[in-house]
């Protein structure tokens, strides 16, 4: 394993040093022994009392210290000038045996002078979470951090009540953030916006470097990422729950699995994070946040963009603007495979809103919806279709219509069907399971977390496994923590 220091050699005002803090009895609940080998890391070694260390304190072989992470943010639309790995740190990055280069980074390690009076810990349920969240989001095919490893410390956390504490050690292409670039672009230093870019540029996007204006091709590349990663988010019913700008990846992966859920019942408005009264990041607002994010870092790269100021505006919205065509044809492609077409007609948006609207009259759910109609194609028989939806959804008068449009498809029911299966999971990390889960783990058993995490990992198989069912009204989960 070859550790780099490539971020952390960047002037000293992106990054604190940090002295691993010895935890008191650190313990491995899981390891990701597949994506261990993919990093070049050897499990045994992850397992030894030298491995325990990197992974639970971030100690590294070679004796370099860990770095926290400056960025600020807008939360909930407030901006907030210093927020910073508060309790996490980067170790480094390691190349990978496809020759990407990755980063290493311990959430719940410790504070940090970005701690601002925290305890610089995590609770084990958010730890747990992440690690069941983005792995299954792996398998499912989205761009996202991934976890390496998940740790219980031997420590005690505060929270609402006394929690066991935990680490997650995930893995990304980059934890530069929006909220990077702003914090520098609030300080009005431009010379720190400008390294930062060439340094993402060079690392994420290395193809721009000759681009007759690298920054602007740099910003409408992330601009594409972003609309792309949103659209994929919605056609598996994901709700990232706190897109603030300092959780929202350069890279375009899913970062900081907080308050997330998944729809059970189709709603467009539906918010599960405790902490947004207001809907601010509901299901369906997600595409409008994510282009709000990109414009306040539009706004930190105007200096880079051009020098006249005038100009540099234009050439930013004409960036944006790419937004809605990126997403729009991601998500409508994504509608396409679940409702099993190939072919393109200029109803098949239309087709797809009703089918959503129904969905949200009759409360039906979301996963099981588009798993049954490819059962459908295959049997003809849209009965257990129909039992999904609740009286007034006009379901019946859909699937006629939808039926129609796949008769005019040049393929055969059962090419038709393996498609959809292979597109419509069968199962997600439902809300219900995982907080079954975190309670089990937290008194002590962890063997639902395994078997919850072996089951998202082959999202479309079928299997009898119980985890496919919908919540009953007593097992619904309203609200989610982001668990700081």
């Amino acid at each position: 394993m070859q550790l780099s220091r490539i971020y952390a050699s960047l002037p000293e005002q992106f990054s604190a040093p940090l002295t691993p803090t010895p935890l008191c009895n650190p313990q491995i609940v899981a390891l990701n022994e597949p994506l261990a080998r993919e990093l070049g890391m050897d499990p045994d070694w992850l397992r030894s009392p030298p491995g325990l260390a990197f992974l639970s304190q971030g100690s590294r072989p070679d004796g370099t210290p860990p770095v926290a992470m400056a960025y600020a943010g807008h939360q909930f639309g407030h901006f907030v000038p210093s927020l910073g790995d508060g309790r996490a740190m980067l170790v480094g990055e390691v190349t990978d045996r496809a020759r990407r280069l990755r980063d290493i980074h311990l959430k719940g390690s410790g504070p940090t002078p970005f701690s601002r009076r925290g305890d610089g810990r995590a609770a084990l349920g958010p730890v747990l979470r992440e690690y069941v969240v983005s792995e299954a989001m792996h398998a499912l095919g989205i761009p996202t951090t991934r976890a390496l490893a998940a740790l219980t410390t031997g420590e005690d956390v505060v929270r609402e009540t006394m929690q066991p504490g935990g680490v997650i050690v995930r893995i990304a292409s980059s934890h530069v953030r929006v909220g990077t670039f702003q914090y520098f672009a609030a300080q009005g230093d431009t010379q720190s916006v400008r390294i930062l870019a060439d340094h993402v540029i060079g690392r994420l996007y290395p193809e721009l470097s000759e681009a007759e204006n690298p920054y602007l091709a740099f910003l409408e590349a992330v601009t594409a990422r972003q609309a792309e990663l949103v659209a994929r988010w919605m056609l598996v019913g994901f709700i990232h729950g706190v897109m603030n700008t300092d959780n929202m990846s350069i890279a375009g992966e899913t970062i900081d699995f907080g308050p997330c859920a998944f729809l059970d019942a189709y709603d467009p408005a539906k918010v599960f994070s405790f902490i947004d009264q207001n809907g601010r990041y509901a299901y369906g607002n997600q595409p409008d946040m994510a282009l709000w994010n990109l414009g306040r870092l539009a706004e930190t790269l105007l200096p880079l963009l051009d020098t006249n100021h005038e100009r540099a505006v234009e050439q930013a919205k004409s960036a944006l603007m790419r937004f809605d065509g990126v997403f729009n044809e991601t998500y409508l492609g994504g509608w396409r495979r679940k409702l099993g077409l190939a072919l393109k007609e200029d109803g098949d948006a239309r087709l797809a809103g009703r089918l959503l609207t129904a969905m949200h009259r009759g409360e039906a759910d979301f996963t099981l919806t588009f798993r049954r109609l490819g059962d459908a194609v295959r049997s003809g028989q849209t009965r257990e279709v129909m039992s999904l939806f609740g009286p007034g959804s006009k379901i019946e008068d859909w699937i006629g219509d939808w039926k129609a449009r796949l008769d005019r498809e040049e393929r055969s029911a059962e090419a038709c069907h393996a498609d959809m299966q292979a597109t419509n999971p069968r199962i997600i990390p439902r809300n219900h399971r995982i907080e079954e889960m975190i309670r089990s783990a937290v008194a002590g058993d962890y063997a639902p977390f395994h078997r919850l995490n072996e089951a998202l990992s082959h999202p479309f198989e079928d299997r009898a496994d119980g985890f496919e069912a919908p919540p009953t009204a007593h097992e619904q989960v309203k609200n989610t923590f982001c668990g700081t």
